[in-house]
């Protein structure tokens, strides 16, 4: 990606560090992190389990406070940002996938993708037009109205993927979105979250374990003793 047209990063972790405690010992997991996310480029987070990299995913969303260090979204810093704020940033600024699919079984598809947009306050046919757009771009025009139970894995994982972007987001985080997939399902699930980069120019930044995927992507980072590296 050309870095030269985007002045500042969609998210920029400086210096993060992040310790928990356990008992009488104290973990260090993050010391002094620094990762930029650019829109438009999918970032790859391989670690080992236990490194931290959905530690490192929670910060980058602020759903978790770092100890110590900066969370930049849109050249903003956050740290000093109410409770509010940082919940109204994460509705409008930030997608979430995660293993899980976490849709509600009592809705449909269609449902589920429209009560972000519900939540933040657009109108219902606003909600119902956008909702259909995204599913029916992601493959999945002819099941909006079928509940999660009767959609297969993959579907479900695609639909969460609809949920995450259904605000248009500037970041969208993924916590290990195709772990529980077999390989060929994962392929279609990893191939939709590359087409929803490329479309809506959105930054993301995947943990994952799965090495061919990784390689698909633009860049690919670890953590190594609580600090982001570059790999390659």
């Amino acid at each position: 990606m050309e870095q030269g047209a985007e002045d500042v990063p969609v998210v920029y972790l400086h210096e993060i560090k992040r310790q928990y405690t356990q008992g009488a010992t104290t973990l260090t997991i993050l010391n002094g992190a620094k990762l930029a996310l650019w829109a438009g480029q999918s970032v790859a987070l391989v670690a080992p389990s236990g490194a931290g990299k959905s530690t490192l995913l929670h910060i980058a969303g602020l759903l978790e406070s770092p100890d110590d260090g900066e969370v930049y979204v849109g050249g903003t810093p956050t740290s000093g940002l109410s409770d509010i704020d940082r919940t109204q940033i994460r509705r409008t600024d930030i997608g979430f996938v995660y293993q899980s699919h976490r849709l509600l079984p009592e809705f449909s598809a269609l449902e589920n993708v429209m009560l972000p947009q519900m939540i933040r306050g657009l109108k219902r046919s606003e909600t119902v037009k956008r909702a259909t757009e995204i599913l029916a771009y992601l493959g999945l025009g002819d099941r909006i109205k079928h509940r999660p139970a009767e959609l297969s894995g993959g579907e479900q994982q695609r639909v969460a993927i609809a949920r995450a972007v259904a605000n248009a987001p500037r970041a969208l985080l993924a916590d290990e979105p195709t772990g529980n997939l077999d390989p060929n399902t994962a392929d279609h699930v990893f191939g939709a979250l590359m087409q929803l980069v490329k479309a809506t120019r959105v930054a993301m930044l995947i943990a994952t374990h799965n090495m061919e995927l990784a390689g698909r992507m633009d860049r690919r980072v670890s953590l190594v003793d609580g600090e982001v590296v570059e790999l390659d």
